[in-house]
């Protein structure tokens, strides 16, 4: 069955069948993983912030907006942006949390006690060893030398 907005009257009225540029295809309906953010480039917020300063009917805006397929929220965040800054404000911001500096040195410490705790384990192994060598020379009955005399010298 025919929808009525895919028929034309051709130049003789006759009804003629239009295509809707999909070549006879149906778009995929396949709907994608995860929906991606839209941005917006400063050039594009600047533009529509002229144009929409531009607007002087009624209902202008709105068709603006519904031309470009934006919000009200956009043209009203934006202009807050503008304020506040200028171009500066318009750039992107970084998502998600700020890193404090009592984060930054929290992770420090981490780190560190981590390698603290490293190095105590391989000093444990070593007196182990030390201990071990100083029983097996005993046992061969190896002179050990005197540290303090070879500290001296």
């Amino acid at each position: 069955m025919l929808k009525l907005d895919e028929l034309s009257a051709g130049s003789n009225g006759e009804v003629q069948v239009v295509g809707n540029g999909t070549g006879g295809r149906r778009p995929d309906p396949e709907v994608g993983e995860r929906p991606r953010r839209r941005r917006f480039s400063v050039e594009y917020k600047l533009r529509i912030l002229s144009e929409a300063a531009a607007c002087r009917e009624f209902g202008e805006v709105g068709a603006l907006l519904r031309r470009e397929g934006l919000y009200s929220s956009h043209l009203s965040a934006w202009r807050r942006q503008y304020r506040a800054g200028a171009l500066k404000g318009l750039k992107p911001k970084k998502r998600g949390p700020r890193a404090s500096r009592d984060k930054v040195l929290h992770e420090r410490v981490a780190q560190l006690e981590q390698e603290n705790a490293r190095l105590r384990r391989q000093l444990e192994e070593a007196r182990v060893i030390n201990e071990f060598q100083k029983k097996a020379c005993e046992i061969l009955d190896i002179p050990l030398k005197d540290r303090t005399s070879s500290e001296g010298a």
